[in-house]
């Protein structure tokens, strides 16, 4: 074992968290569930979502005989949506290929959709005692900073130095605190910014803070400027009721419900695809328009409210739809300037 791991392993025992739910009782199935959760999320978001999931679906069978609309529903709020779906996917195939026992190799294991390399270690090794390194953002930032690894860990050469260091490191014996050290490492310790390094079992170690610069550790992503993009909702209510349709399973909210949209105000074309005539159309007002930003760019949304004095029949080709009780919400999943708007419909006379 290296000094560096013994140091680790010997602050893990005095203050790493031991008291997270999904180390209580561990399983396959409860340590995956966290770490798909815990991709690009915080614990503290993450622990009540966590939480509810394993009441409503306590094994990795349940989920697999989920609908996707209910999956959905339980991580509206949580973001990057692909997680929720590819969740919903390896779970039917840990349910049918494997009779509901997750693989405990590795490379089957990394094989499963929306798994990959660390988040398959991290279930090995924290549940079977597997001796694999691991590279999540708290990692890649501790190792960065403790043996001054220059460039950006997005880019493939600088990750692929980061996984020498992590597997040099990583112990055979007591792997599974030892992960879980480096992990609470990078969220209590050696922080984005300002982090502590007075209390830092490494310190002696470090590299970063011997050249005095721990913050230029690791190299940080070239500055890009987000493209802008915009769209009109359009928001059909009939009563406490208003229409919302399925997106398709690729491309931005995947699999969620979200109101028609347009892309300009030309909001005519939404009302002839959908056979409602103009007469139909008690009111019409336009909300105020918000910025959601996704990863790669910002969408621009502008909200446009339409009182319909009867509740048309939607003939939907491709994707269902819903008539969505404000009062009576169905438990579906919502992209999260959908479910804004929602709730703030209650108060729209």
């Amino acid at each position: 074992m290296t000094p560096f791991a013994k140091a680790i392993l010997t602050w893990y025992d005095s203050y790493g968290r031991k008291n997270l739910p999904w180390q209580q009782n561990k399983t396959a199935y409860s340590v995956w569930l966290s770490e798909i959760m815990l991709q690009q999320t915080q614990v503290a978001t993450v622990i009540p979502y966590y939480q509810r999931f394993m009441q409503r679906f306590p094994t990795v069978t349940d989920l697999a005989n989920a609908e996707q609309d209910e999956v959905l529903h339980y991580w509206t709020g949580l973001g990057y949506y692909a997680r929720a779906r590819n969740l919903h996917k390896a779970a039917k195939t840990v349910a049918q290929q494997y009779d509901g026992e997750f693989p405990t190799d590795i490379e089957t294991m990394n094989a499963l959709p929306g798994v990959g390399r660390s988040t398959a270690a991290a279930v090995l090794s924290s549940v079977h005692k597997q001796p694999h390194a691991i590279l999540d953002g708290n990692v890649k930032r501790t190792l960065a900073r403790s043996f001054a690894i220059e460039g950006w860990p997005g880019k493939k050469t600088v990750e692929n130095q980061l996984w020498q260091y992590a597997e040099m490191h990583t112990p055979k014996d007591d792997v599974d605190k030892y992960n879980q050290a480096m992990m609470d490492m990078g969220a209590m310790i050696c922080t984005r910014s300002k982090p502590k390094c007075s209390l830092c079992p490494v310190e002696e170690f470090c590299q970063a803070k011997q050249q005095g610069n721990p913050l230029d550790y690791p190299g940080k992503k070239p500055k890009t400027t987000k493209p802008e993009k915009e769209t009109w909702f359009v928001i059909l209510r009939h009563g406490d009721e208003v229409w919302l349709e399925q997106r398709p399973q690729s491309g931005i909210w995947g699999g969620l419900f979200c109101f028609p949209e347009n892309g300009d105000s030309k909001i005519e074309k939404v009302l002839d695809k959908r056979a409602i005539n103009e007469k139909q159309v008690l009111s019409k007002k336009q909300l105020i328009a918000f910025r959601h930003t996704f990863s790669h760019y910002h969408l621009d949304i502008t909200p446009v409210l339409l009182k319909l004095s009867a509740k048309p029949d939607m003939v939907m080709e491709a994707n269902k739809g819903l008539w969505y009780n404000l009062n009576k919400p169905e438990e579906v999943g919502l992209a999260a300037p959908v479910k804004q708007l929602l709730q703030s419909l209650l108060y729209e006379i």
